[in-house]
């Protein structure tokens, strides 16, 4: 076929060489890279809680390796761009984030209250599953300051009083939390508060008191008084 007027003639072996070309010049993007950057996206996460930090802590981790494989091959490999960027990202949101929470940390807990967790209400290893253990008894009458998640009810506005429970599995899920895994709140406040599944910190006084029907399905061991959302 004969060239046209605008058409340049052909060079030979130029097909050959651009093909050579675009061979040489391929590379794939890294998957770790990648994996990297959607982990660092996450990152935000760490402002949820401390066990979120693991996100943006592995994005580093991942990033650093996709990096470290770039660099080695970069012959074959793309995305080192890609990697850097993720590792600085999730690095400030990393610190960020925990400072974020250390201060939450530092400023949550009123003045004059201590802290209490529901590993403090557990029985000892062999006691029954209603006993109450001497680290409970020892907070019996201080105030205190307990995480927990609000158990659902009949009311979901202007609460007043209601368990708090240990897990929020069994909050959402409908289960039955342990004795030892629920607290009786009773707001200072009596026009109360909305429910919400999310964790929620309260503050009251502490009270060992046996009430309701006293087994594993029912009843209560533990009660915050007066108590106050933080």
């Amino acid at each position: 076929m004969s060239a046209g007027l605008f058409d340049s003639p052909p060079v030979p072996g130029s097909s050959a060489a651009a093909a050579a070309e675009e061979t040489i010049d391929y590379r794939s993007l890294s998957g770790t890279a990648i994996a990297a950057a959607v982990l660092a996206l996450l990152s935000p996460l760490v402002f949820l809680g401390w066990s979120f930090a693991a996100v943006p802590l592995v994005s580093i981790v991942l990033a650093m390796v996709a990096w470290s494989d770039v660099r080695r091959r970069p012959e074959t490999v793309a995305g080192q761009p890609l990697a850097i960027s993720s590792l600085v990202f999730a690095a400030v949101t990393l610190v960020a984030g925990l400072g974020y929470l250390g201060f939450v940390y530092a400023t949550e807990l009123p003045e004059g209250y201590s802290r209490l967790n529901y590993a403090m209400l557990q029985p000892l290893p062999g006691d029954p599953p209603t006993a109450v253990p001497d680290s409970a008894r020892e907070m019996n009458g201080q105030d205190v300051l307990l995480k927990g998640y609000i158990y659902p009810g009949s009311r979901q506005q202007g609460i007043t009083e209601f368990l708090l429970c240990r897990d929020q599995g069994d909050c959402c899920f409908g289960g039955q939390p342990k004795i030892t895994d629920r607290v009786l709140v009773r707001l200072a406040d009596r026009r109360g508060i909305d429910f919400t599944q999310g964790l929620v910190k309260i503050a009251g006084r502490f009270r060992v008191e046996p009430a309701g029907s006293i087994d594993v399905g029912g009843g209560v061991l533990y009660h915050l008084d007066d108590a106050f959302t933080r």
